[in-house]
């Protein structure tokens, strides 16, 4: 199961938004197959697995080891649950249910009703937490929701009106790796004014998330790269403004909690993990309304007057609490990685 679980991990950021699996066949106490989702639309671990094998005859006498229960539905590709049924499969183990509603205990009873002897609840919390974005998607409704910034020294997240460079090359190259693994990423209307930001993957190799803006007014200009249609984009706004390719406007009620009704549209489309990138006022409203899962937060090694090179007043950095899950120095940074134990 653990082989199934580092075999399912390579389909992180492009798989979504189906799950990470990894599969593995094994006879007589050796693998003979071995398979993992590679990216969305194409064959699932358990075909993958299955077609690696080169003698199929051992296929009744092995056991398939899986970390998510075999899907037995028609989506994308054919239900897998039939799959290993109609290659004579009689031991089964599985890591976890899948909470999906189309398939959460039919695979399972699928295959106990063909005769499978089948095991499950294997290393679940590490399944779980691999496909964390896909559980908390069906379990909550909701995005996964991740909450990104970096702050000086002395804990100023920016200035305003003015565009603070906080962290080194390679932290933020490590930040294109994180914003590949995500479907979408979120800033609000004054840091696309100050920063302009493309917020696309470009340092590393990997998909572009939905780019999502709130912009209440609609005072980013249309010339800024957010608005460019080059990548898919959400514009969370109060104005009736009419869409075009790559750049759709969803009007909220900003009367009203606008998380929740963003949450409700992103969930809507499909979206199942979002990155926070700022600013503070963005950060703080998701803090407040303790809606988050994890904070990945840089602390940089110089002060804002190192980096500004005068007096100037900045934004304070987000405070937030959680139960610590990672901490580890990159390049003159350093990053923490908080989980939201509520």
């Amino acid at each position: 199961m653990n082989h199934c679980l580092t075999l399912a991990q390579k389909g992180l950021g492009r798989v979504a938004p189906n799950p990470m699996v990894g599969c593995v066949i094994v006879y007589k106490d050796k693998i003979i197959g071995e398979g993992y989702h590679r990216e969305y639309g194409s064959s699932h671990a358990e075909v993958n697995a299955i077609n690696s094998v080169k003698n199929r005859k051992h296929l009744k006498g092995a056991t398939l080891y899986v970390n998510l229960e075999p899907c037995s539905h028609f989506g994308k590709t054919p239900p897998c649950a039939d799959l290993i049924i109609s290659k004579g499969f009689k031991y089964v183990v599985i890591g976890t249910l899948d909470p999906n509603p189309l398939v959460s205990g039919r695979g399972l009873k699928k295959l106990v009703s063909a005769g499978c002897d089948v095991k499950i609840g294997i290393l679940e919390n590490k399944c779980r937490e691999l496909n964390k974005r896909f559980f908390t998607f069906y379990e909550r409704q909701r995005p996964y929701i991740v909450l990104k910034w970096a702050h000086t020294s002395d804990k100023v997240i920016g200035i305003k009106n003015y565009k603070l460079n906080i962290t080194s090359e390679e932290a933020n190259k490590h930040v294109h790796k994180w914003r590949s693994e995500e479907q979408a990423i979120l800033v609000g209307t004054n840091t696309a004014l100050t920063d302009n930001p493309r917020l696309t993957v470009r340092k590393v190799k990997g998909n572009n998330p939905v780019r999502v803006l709130i912009d209440r007014q609609l005072k980013v200009p249309v010339s800024f790269h957010l608005l460019n249609g080059s990548v898919p984009t959400i514009v969370f706004t109060s104005k009736n403004k009419k869409s075009r390719t790559n750049l759709e406007y969803i009007t909220l009620n900003f009367k009203k909690d606008i998380l929740k009704q963003m949450m409700h549209e992103l969930y809507q489309k499909n979206i199942q993990s979002i990155m926070i990138e700022g600013g503070a006022k963005i950060l703080n409203l998701f803090i407040q309304n303790n809606l988050w899962d994890e904070a990945r937060i840089f602390s940089g090694k110089k002060s804002l007057r190192d980096i500004a090179g005068k007096k100037m007043k900045g934004v304070p950095a987000p405070v937030i609490a959680g139960r610590v899950t990672g901490y580890k120095k990159m390049g003159d940074d350093q990053v923490l990685i908080l989980n939201n134990i509520s």
